[in-house]
């Protein structure tokens, strides 16, 4: 139709400098009136690339792993790639054949976000051949490039604006699903407590078995109203939730009986009654940050771990404690 040869049009659909701007802008508008779509299948074999991105989340109703998707997607649309998104659902074998499926499909690079540590895990990633970050990962293999947050820096935020309302008796809601993370954020409330010369009671501590984080705040709210505490800080939003609306069925006013802190900032946490104070995690940034380095990978640059800082952000579920409670 162009009255061309093929590689001209090839040439002038890539904008290449050695084809005339007035022949390029012919072919792209003839391009355009007759609805003429690239060939991606033949592009990648061209270009040994099929320009996608696998990643591997959990959950996608983890609203965490939402925000590390649409940072990530940004970062991928921006350069011309596309993501194919796989759950694991927090099981290591199903984890495993992602990744495998994943390799089958010739992927460009994988971003493997929020999973969990298992010897089928580990062995998995030994096998892979492909550019891979990690994303707020339990695994603690330092052979792949990781993205993560500082979660002892983030709950010691947590832990001293409740010292700064006043606040003695420090409850904490863990997850033993994510051991690694609960680990750092558990040793953040630790020594914040330590260092404000405060003893660490053991009955201020729970880390329910429970199979979600709506059983675990549950069953945490209970434990540490047995044990006298002012305030909660929980190992993330999703906990707290769970104890707001625990204590709303309960009558326990928040935060003028009980104050709570969570961690993550996802959406829901401005919307609940009353809003949650937390620690912001930067999830956006971390997905975009994580795309960028397996891009840099797959062109074959250098990159280095990225480990991002939190914020605190205060809200209306944190108040000083009431008078007869103050130390």
């Amino acid at each position: 139709m162009a009255g061309v040869s093929h590689t001209t049009v090839s040439r002038a659909l890539r904008a290449d400098p050695r084809i005339t701007p007035e022949t390029t802008e012919r072919i792209l508008d003839l391009a355009e009136a007759m609805g003429y779509i690239p060939n991606l299948i033949a592009q990648s074999l061209n270009a040994q690339r099929t320009f996608t991105i696998g990643m591997l989340v959990t959950s996608v109703a983890d609203p965490v792993v939402m925000d590390f998707t649409e940072g990530a997607e940004d970062v991928a649309h921006d350069c011309g790639y596309c993501i194919f998104l796989s759950t694991s659902r927090n099981d290591p074998q199903r984890e495993a054949n992602v990744i495998e499926t994943f390799q089958r499909r010739r992927i460009d690079g994988l971003i493997v976000a929020a999973s969990r540590t298992g010897d089928q895990f580990r062995l998995a990633l030994e096998r892979i051949q492909l550019p891979l970050v990690l994303l707020d990962s339990e695994e603690v293999d330092n052979s792949h490039p990781a993205v993560n947050v500082d979660n002892m820096g983030g709950a010691k935020l947590a832990v001293t604006h409740l010292l700064h309302m006043g606040h003695r008796r420090i409850g904490y809601i863990g997850a033993t699903d994510r051991r690694l993370t609960n680990l750092k954020r558990l040793a953040g409330y630790t020594a914040t407590l330590q260092e404000a010369n405060l003893p660490v009671a053991p009955a201020y501590i729970s880390n329910p078995q429970a199979d979600d984080d709506i059983q675990r705040g549950q069953l945490g709210l209970e434990h540490c109203l047995a044990a006298g505490v002012t305030a909660i800080f929980c190992y993330n939003d999703q906990i707290a939730i769970s104890v707001l609306n625990r204590c709303y069925h309960k009558g326990i006013a928040v935060p003028r009986q009980l104050s709570i802190v969570g961690f993550d900032d996802v959406r829901p946490a401005s919307y609940v009654n009353p809003p949650l104070t937390t620690v912001r995690q930067p999830l956006q940034e971390m997905g975009r940050t994580a795309m960028k380095m397996v891009l840099r990978l797959i062109d074959k640059q250098p990159v280095q771990n990225a480990l991002l800082d939190c914020e605190l952000v205060v809200r209306a579920s944190v108040a000083p404690p009431r008078g007869d409670e103050h130390e």
